[in-house]
């Protein structure tokens, strides 16, 4: 991973950009990364991301939030049904805060199209605790995954599991907290790792021990989720001094 995913972009950059602190060619320039275009989808045709985020501010819309579902873990949705359907599909939506809706990305070639769904408020996620989650994760995944020599079954794995800092270096605009930004380099980090280790059950000699080596690794992977989650949701962020 060499850096957020779209919604996380927009929550960072979008955020920024309805609270003044960036321009529109730099917001555009934010969300972009290394997609030729954003649009948002509908009835009449594509149009502008920032047009689409022009009118949610007119709607209250105070900053964006970002979160990363998967079955079974809704991860920070509160619905309605449509919405946690299309996020679980997607992996990943934009929630609009304070203007009641979401968009929900889908590649398309080189583009992005967003989708906007109905959302329901949902509470403030926790970032000091997500971030003592992360950390509990990573202990207690290291932890289990040497008793299983996790060492001769996948080396690159236990080595990034052993640096606790390793982070993949994130820009960020004004306004997001360094703690954000570093928690977020840290959760994409580690989501790359159990990603790695559930792709691939290496030198497992049986069905029980794959399956011990993915009871140790899933609730890391839950947690390195639910950490970028709460780094890309500004009403869980401290106070700007």
């Amino acid at each position: 991973m060499s850096g957020l995913p779209a919604s996380g972009r927009l929550a960072w950059w979008g955020t920024a950009w309805l609270q003044g602190r960036i321009g529109p060619d730099a917001f555009l320039d934010g969300v972009l990364g290394d997609d030729a275009a954003h649009v948002v989808g509908g009835p009449d045709g594509a149009s502008p991301l920032l047009l689409e985020l022009a009118d949610a501010r007119n709607r209250g819309a105070t900053g964006v939030a970002a979160v990363f579902p998967v079955p079974g873990d809704p991860a920070g949705l509160r619905g309605p049904r449509e919405l946690n359907a299309a996020a679980i599909d997607a992996g990943e939506a934009a929630l609009l805060l304070g203007a009641a809706t979401a968009l929900v990305p889908a590649q398309v070639g080189r583009a992005v199209e967003w989708t906007v769904l109905p959302a329901e408020r949902r509470p403030p996620l926790d970032l000091g605790e997500a971030d003592r989650a992360l950390r509990s994760g990573l202990l207690a995944a290291a932890n289990l995954l040497a008793e299983l020599d996790v060492a001769s079954w996948q080396p690159e794995v236990a080595d990034e599991l052993h640096d606790l800092r390793a982070a993949v270096p994130l820009p960020a605009p004004e306004g997001v907290p360094a703690r954000s930004v570093e928690l977020a380099g840290r959760a994409q980090h580690l989501l790359a790792v159990a990603q790695l280790a559930l792709g691939d059950d290496g030198g497992a000699v049986s069905a029980g021990e794959a399956a011990a080596r993915r009871a140790a690794i899933e609730p890391l992977e839950r947690a390195a989720r639910h950490a970028l989650g709460a780094a890309c949701s500004p009403d869980g962020w401290p106070p700007a001094r």
